[in-house]
């Protein structure tokens, strides 16, 4: 394939990731904020879920088929089903911390320190556990410039609601934190089972979101989330319009990251996403009106030089990792 084609390909995937996450950015919030003529608003975070989890089994599913359907006697439902629970958990509770009003820049710089709970988790679990000093920086800084943008806001008027908030967005932390592990086990099964081969991109985003979805869906059906978030939607057509492209559009953005990894080397894809989401709190700020002092851009600097390190060191591990197998 010649570079000219290479650079059109790198160009579809990355426009893809950027404008379908940044724009489901901003509708997560807007959702999340809206208000009818009462005053009302949604809320009801698992059903939110299912919806999303809905979209992404649907397209994931329509690329299974044209990609050449999945190999069924690989598939652990069993790990599938943890890894979908952790993934739905650290969604859902993302979107509560939102519901109980964290706002989007927090909530995004924050769920960026997910490495916070793998290392207290492998440090107390794992004897003899040691990460570098450079990792230890770069957690503080994301960690440190994350607080500082939530200070900076200054309110106290919702201070209790925020303090329930923050909660769960620490669960959601650690659910994220979660994610990898099982994911891994998960991907070392399939090869297991399939004599060798990886999981393909389609076959790990329906499964995912096929678990995530059963799971939102009995959870929001107990919590009597689904039945009135279903007439809640239905009888504000304005908040449905935004519900659905919102759903749609994480379809969409997991169809792109899915399409540049198979393209190309996943490292592009963890550059991509890494810096989307420094542009996603930057828009939010402008679209949204979120108060800024220089409390706020010093954190936002001060958590996006973490979040950088971050990639740059998984890209020179990356380089590492491929010159010793050369």
């Amino acid at each position: 394939m010649s570079d000219a084609a290479n650079t059109m390909k790198m160009l579809f995937g990355v426009a893809g990731i950027y404008g379908a996450f940044m724009y489901y950015g901003v509708l997560q919030e807007g959702v999340t904020k809206w208000e009818n003529d009462a005053g009302e608003r949604l809320g009801r975070a698992w059903f939110l879920n299912t919806l999303e989890a809905l979209a992404n089994v649907i397209i994931g599913a329509i690329g299974l088929m044209v990609t050449g359907g999945a190999n069924m006697k690989a598939i652990s439902f069993q790990k599938f089903f943890l890894t979908g629970g952790a993934q739905v958990c650290a969604k859902s509770f993302t979107s509560m911390a939102m519901i109980y009003g964290v706002s989007f820049p927090v909530a995004t710089l924050a769920k960026s320190a997910k490495m916070v709970p793998v290392m207290i988790g492998s440090i107390l679990l794992v004897p003899g556990t040691k990460y570098t000093m450079r990792k230890y920086i770069q957690v503080a800084m994301i960690i440190g410039g994350t607080v500082l943008v939530n200070m900076a806001k200054g309110s106290k008027k919702e201070a209790a609601s925020e303090g329930i908030g923050l909660a769960f967005l620490g669960i959601a932390l650690v659910c994220d934190g979660m994610v990898g592990g099982l994911q891994g086990g998960m991907k070392a099964s399939y090869k297991e089972l399939s004599g060798g081969n990886s999981i393909k991109p389609y076959e790990l985003m329906t499964f995912t979101n096929l678990f995530m979805l059963a799971i939102a869906f009995a959870v929001a059906m107990v919590m009597g989330e689904f039945l009135s978030g279903m007439e809640f939607v239905l009888a504000n057509p304005e908040l449905l319009l935004k519900v659905s492209t919102w759903a749609l559009c994480s379809a969409i953005g997991q169809s792109f990251i899915f399409f540049t990894i198979s393209t190309f080397d996943p490292l592009v894809t963890t550059t991509v996403t890494t810096t989307r989401k420094i542009f996603s709190v930057l828009l939010s700020i402008f679209l949204h009106g979120h108060k800024t002092n220089e409390l706020t851009w010093a954190g936002i600097g001060c958590a996006s030089l973490g979040i950088i390190g971050e990639m740059t060191e998984k890209k020179s591990h990356g380089a590492k990792d491929a010159k010793a197998k050369k």
